[in-house]
C-alpha cells in the first residue's frame, strides 16, 4: 500500500489550511439527499455587531459536533446558517460609528441610515463567515438566512398580521421599560438587575389647607412632579382622617388628592406612598382603578420637561440631587437612609431603564403560554430539556409570564406593519389605497423574528420543499441564560403557528468562565478572542476543549492549559499515525481484510476494547455528555490502542510470519480508522488530514463506526495479566533505578494451572517488554528473601534483588547513609538539649530544627529497614 507520508511534526496551521473550502466546495455539508432520514439543526445566529464570542463558539461547535456524526450516520444532515439583526445593538454601533464622522442618523433619514446600516451588515457577516470556517463548522451556505432577509420580512409580516387580527397583538398605554441612550421601549427580559447604593429619601408633602403635611419615602424623589396623588391604607387608622384632603408636591403649588387603596403595605415606610402613574407600573395600575391623571415629567432621553420647572432640561439624576439640596433647605426633606438596591439596567446599553408610560405594540401572553404548556405536558409532543431540570425554569417563566412589548423606537429592524391616518389604525402588508395613511415608525424587537427562526428560515410561510422536510428540527444547543430571550419565544411561536414543538431536543450548556470563575464581559476586559485561541493551538484544540470540558447544563473556566493539554493529544493520535504508515509501508500492506483466523490474543484484546469504546461513545454522544465520549474515546486511543496494543505489535512485526505480519497491519487499519471517526465530530481538521493518507474520499461523510459482533471475545480481558506483569516488571525496574536493557531473572507464582498455560503460552511478550535472563512460573511457594515482591490479584511477581544491583555495594551504599544519617540526628538532639538554643533562638528557627529531626529519625527507619532487606 503506498502512503502519503505524514509529515515527522504536527503542525495544526498546515493540517487545517484549505480543508474547510475543499469540503464546501465538494458539497459534503450540502443537504437535499431524500433517500436518507433527515436530521436538522439551525444555527443560534449571532449578531453582526462584532466578532464572535466563545459562547457563540460553544453554541454552533457542539451543533457541529452533532450534526457530523449524523451525516455519518447515513442521515441527509442540514445545519443552517445565519445572523441576526440585533436591532438596539447593531443601530447603537452604527450611530456611534456616524458620531466619529460627525453625523446623526437625522441627518442622514431612514433610508439612507439603512442603507449605511446593511454595509455595516455585509462587513461584518463576512468576518463572521471566516470565523465560522475557522472553527470548522459544517453549514450548508447554500441555505444560509439572515433576520432581516426578504423572506423573513415576509414571515414577520405574516406573523404580525395574524396575531393582530386574532386579538393577540394589541395596541396600548402601560409602563414600559425605557432606554434613554438607545430610546426605545425593551422587554421585561432585556432588563438586567443589578445591586447599586441609593437611598430612601423621606419627604413632607404640605396640606394644602393648614399647617403639617403627610411624610412619604421614596428612592426616586425626582419623579415627584409626575405625582397624581398621596396614598394610604383605608384601615390605617394614622391616616384615615386625612382621606380626601389635599397635599403640595412640595416646592410647587401643584395639588394633588390623598387616596385610599389596599395595595399600600401599612408597615412598609412611613405607611404614606406617592402615586406616580407615568413612571411606576404598580401606581399606573392604581392610576387606572381611580382615574388618576398620567402625566410625564421626563423627556425620552431622560431629562425632566416642563412639569419640573426650574429644573427643566437637567438629567434625571442630577435634578434628583438639586431636588433633595433644595427640600432640605426648605425643610420637607427630613430623613435620608443610604441602602443598597436591585435597580434595572439596558441588556444592550448599560443604562439604568427608566419605567415610562408609552404608547407601544404588545402581545398578550396569557393563552400563548397555556397553550405552551399544555404542549409540554403531552409526552409526544413535548420540547426534551438536556438536562431535564432546565424544563422546571422554563415552566416557571412561562406560568408567571407578563406581556411581551414588542416596538422599539427604531430604524434597523422589521418595520411594523401598521398604518395610521387620524384615529383610524390598519394592520396590514401594504396602506389602505386612499391617501393620508403613514406607516408606523418603529421596528419590531429583535426576538419577534428570531422567534420564527426554526421554521422562516426553511421557507415559511410558503410550503417549501426545505420546511415540509426539515421541520420540525430536530436541535437546539443553546446557553441557560437565553432560556427566557430565546427558546421560550421559539416554542410559543411554533405552537401559535404550527401547532407544534419547533424543534424535539434542547441541549443546555452553561456558561464559559475565564480562569479565576469569572463571568467573561467587557467591564472585566476578560474576553477572549476565539481567532487568537485557534492560532496559538488551533482549530482542533478549541473545539475539543470548549466541547468536552464540562457535563450538560454546568459552567466551565476558560484554560489555555486544558487548550494545549488538548494539543497533546492531537499531536498523540498524530505520531500513533505515523508508526502505523511506516509498519505499513515496511510490511507492503495493501489494504488487505482483516483474517479472524490469524487474530493472535493481543489483536482480539484490542478489538474487543474497541466494541466497548463503540458502544461508551455512542451511548454518550446520545445523550450529549460529549465530555464522558471524548473520555472513552481518549482512554481507549492513549491507554488501550496507543499505550499497549501499539508496543505489542512490535512482537509480531519482529517474529510473526509474513501474513502474520499483514493481518496485524489490518487489524491496525481497523483500530485507527476507527479512532478517527470516533474523534472527528470533535476534531474535524486533524482527522481529515490523516484519514485521507490512507483512504480515498472524506471523513466527512465516511460511514460512522459500529459495534461489529464477530470481534467480541470472552476472555479477551485474559491479556491483560500479561500487562500486569510487564508493568509490575517496570514499577521494579524503577523503584531501584535500573535499566530496561538490564537482563533480570523473573519469577511467577500462581497457583491457577490455566493461567500459568496462558502466560507461557504469551511469554514471547514478557520476554519483549520484561527483557529476562530467565523465567520461572511456578504453583509452590517461591523464595522472597532477598527479592522485591508485586502481589497482583492471581499471580505473584518476584525479581530477586541480586539480578538488580550488586547486594555488598548497596549495603555499603546504606550504611554509609546510614552513619551520616546519625551524625545528623546527634547534631540535631544536642542542639535542641541546649538550653542556650531551646530558650533564646527564634520560635521559628527552633521548631524547624524539630522538623529536621523528625525527617532524619524517619529516614532512619528507612535505611534500617532496606539494609534487613538486604540480609
Amino acid at each position: 500500500m503506498k502512503l502519503k507520508d505524514l509529515s515527522t511534526k504536527y503542525d495544526f496551521k498546515a493540517v487545517e489550511s484549505g480543508k474547510y473550502q475543499k469540503w464546501i466546495k465538494e458539497g459534503y455539508f450540502t443537504a437535499g439527499d431524500i433517500s436518507k432520514k433527515p436530521y436538522t439543526i439551525v444555527i443560534p445566529p449571532p449578531n453582526i455587531t462584532g466578532k464572535l464570542h466563545l459562547g457563540h463558539a460553544l453554541d454552533t461547535t457542539q451543533q457541529d459536533v452533532i450534526i457530523r456524526r449524523k451525516r455519518m450516520q447515513g442521515y441527509d444532515a442540514l445545519y443552517l446558517p445565519g445572523m441576526d439583526h440585533a436591532s438596539i445593538a447593531t443601530q447603537a454601533k452604527v450611530e456611534a460609528r456616524l458620531r466619529e464622522k460627525g453625523i446623526s442618523r437625522y441627518d442622514l433619514g431612514r433610508e439612507k441610515f439603512l442603507e449605511v446600516s446593511w454595509q455595516w451588515k455585509e462587513e461584518y457577516a463576512s468576518i463572521i463567515r471566516k470565523q465560522w470556517e475557522a472553527i470548522g463548522l459544517s453549514l450548508d451556505y447554500m441555505r444560509e438566512r439572515f433576520t432581516l432577509d426578504e423572506g423573513l420580512n415576509q414571515a414577520v409580516n405574516e406573523v404580525f398580521i395574524r396575531m393582530y387580527n386574532d386579538g393577540i397583538i394589541y395596541r396600548g398605554e402601560k409602563i414600559i421599560n425605557w432606554d434613554i441612550q438607545s430610546k426605545t421601549a425593551l422587554s421585561n427580559i432585556e432588563v438586567e438587575y443589578k445591586n447599586i447604593e441609593g437611598a430612601f429619601y423621606n419627604i413632607i408633602y404640605p396640606f394644602v389647607d393648614g399647617e403639617g403635611g403627610l411624610e412619604i419615602s421614596t428612592t426616586r424623589p425626582e419623579t415627584m412632579f409626575g405625582d397624581t396623588a398621596l396614598m394610604v391604607h383605608p384601615e390605617d387608622k394614622r391616616y384615615q382622617k386625612y382621606i380626601g384632603r389635599e397635599v403640595y408636591i412640595p416646592g410647587t403649588k401643584t395639588k394633588i388628592p390623598v387616596i385610599s387603596d389596599e395595595y399600600v403595605d401599612r408597615s412598609f415606610g412611613t405607611g404614606v406612598v406617592k402615586v406616580t402613574p407615568a413612571h411606576d407600573p404598580n401606581d399606573f395600575e392604581v392610576g387606572l382603578r381611580h382615574q388618576l391623571a398620567r402625566p410625564l415629567c421626563m423627556e425620552e432621553d431622560g431629562t425632566m420637561n416642563a412639569l419640573a420647572g426650574k429644573y427643566r432640561g437637567m438629567d434625571r439624576f442630577s435634578c434628583r440631587k438639586a431636588v433633595v439640596e433644595d427640600l432640605k433647605e426648605s425643610g420637607l426633606c427630613v430623613k435620608i437612609k443610604k441602602m443598597t438596591h436591585s435597580v434595572g439596567h439596558s441588556e444592550r446599553t448599560g443604562v439604568i431603564v427608566e419605567p415610562r408610560l408609552s404608547k407601544q405594540w404588545f402581545v398578550a401572553m396569557d393563552k400563548l403560554a397555556k397553550d405552551l404548556l399544555a404542549m409540554q405536558e403531552d409526552p409526544e409532543r413535548k420540547i426534551t430539556f438536556v438536562p431535564a431540570r432546565f424544563e422546571k425554569t422554563f415552566v416557571n417563566w412561562l406560568n408567571n409570564i407578563q406581556d411581551w412589548c414588542i416596538s422599539r423606537q427604531l430604524w434597523w429592524g422589521h418595520r411594523i406593519p401598521a398604518w395610521y391616518k387620524d384615529d383610524q389604525v390598519y394592520v396590514g402588508k401594504t396602506a389602505p389605497k386612499e391617501e393620508g395613511w403613514v406607516q408606523d415608525e418603529d421596528a419590531l424587537d429583535t426576538w419577534f423574528s428570531s422567534g420564527l427562526w426554526p421554521f422562516s428560515t426553511l421557507g415559511w410561510p410558503n410550503d417549501t420543499f426545505d420546511f415540509k422536510r426539515y421541520f420540525p428540527t430536530d436541535t437546539l444547543v443553546t446557553g441557560y441564560d437565553i432560556i427566557f430571550f430565546w427558546v421560550a419565544r421559539m416554542a410559543f411561536m411554533s405552537q401559535y403557528l404550527l401547532g407544534e414543538r419547533p424543534f424535539k431536543k434542547v441541549l443546555i450548556h452553561g456558561l464559559i468562565r475565564d480562569e479565576l470563575g469569572r463571568k467573561i464581559s467587557k467591564s472585566l476586559g476578560n474576553g477572549v478572542d476565539m481567532l487568537d485561541a485557534i492560532n496559538k493551538c488551533g482549530a482542533d484544540s478549541l473545539r475539543y476543549f470548549i466541547t468536552t470540558s464540562s457535563a450538560p447544563g454546568l459552567d466551565f473556566r476558560y484554560s489555555e492549559e486544558k487548550i494545549e493539554a488538548a494539543w497533546n493529544f492531537i499531536n498523540k493520535i498524530w505520531n500513533i499515525s505515523r508508526f502505523i504508515g511506516l509498519n505499513f509501508a515496511s510490511n507492503n500492506y495493501q489494504k488487505e481484510p482483516i483474517d479472524p483466523k490469524l487474530l493472535n490474543t493481543v489483536d482480539k484484546w484490542m478489538l474487543s476494547r474497541l466494541n466497548k469504546t463503540i458502544k461508551a461513545a455512542d451511548e454518550n454522544y446520545e445523550r450529549f455528555d460529549f465530555g464522558e465520549a471524548a473520555k472513552a474515546i481518549y482512554k481507549f486511543t492513549w491507554n488501550d490502542f496507543a499505550s499497549w496494543y501499539l508496543e505489542m505489535t512490535k512482537v509480531t512485526f519482529q517474529t510473526g510470519t509474513e501474513k502474520e505480519k499483514i493481518n496485524t497491519c489490518a487489524v491496525l487499519a481497523y483500530g485507527l480508522t476507527a479512532i478517527l471517526k470516533l474523534l472527528h465530530p470533535f476534531m474535524p481538521f486533524v482527522t481529515e488530514e490523516i484519514y485521507q493518507k490512507y483512504h480515498e474520499g472524506s471523513i466527512t461523510v465516511s460511514p460512522w463506526p459500529l459495534v461489529n459482533k464477530d470481534y467480541t471475545y470472552r476472555d479477551a480481558n485474559k491479556i491483560e495479566v500479561i500487562y500486569d506483569i510487564i508493568t509490575a516488571v517496570r514499577t521494579i525496574r524503577t523503584s531501584k533505578n535500573v535499566p530496561n536493557s538490564k537482563k533480570i531473572e523473573l519469577y511467577l507464582e500462581t497457583h491457577d494451572q490455566k493461567l500459568a498455560n496462558f502466560i507461557k503460552k504469551n511469554i514471547n511478550y514478557l520476554s519483549k517488554f520484561t527483557n529476562f535472563a530467565s523465567i520461572t512460573i511456578e504453583a509452590k511457594e517461591l523464595d522472597k528473601k532477598q527479592a522485591i515482591v508485586s502481589v497482583l490479584p492471581k499471580v505473584t511477581v518476584i525479581v530477586p534483588l541480586k539480578t538488580l544491583i550488586n547486594i555488598e555495594e548497596e549495603k555499603q551504599k546504606l550504611t554509609n547513609d546510614k552513619e551520616k544519617v546519625l551524625l545528623e540526628i546527634r547534631r540535631a538532639e544536642q542542639m535542641l538539649q541546649n538550653p542556650g538554643f531551646a530558650l533564646k533562638a527564634p520560635k521559628e528557627k527552633v521548631e524547624a530544627e524539630k522538623t529536621k529531626l523528625e525527617n532524619y529519625q524517619q529516614q532512619l527507619l528507612e535505611l534500617e529497614k532496606l539494609l534487613q532487606e538486604l540480609g
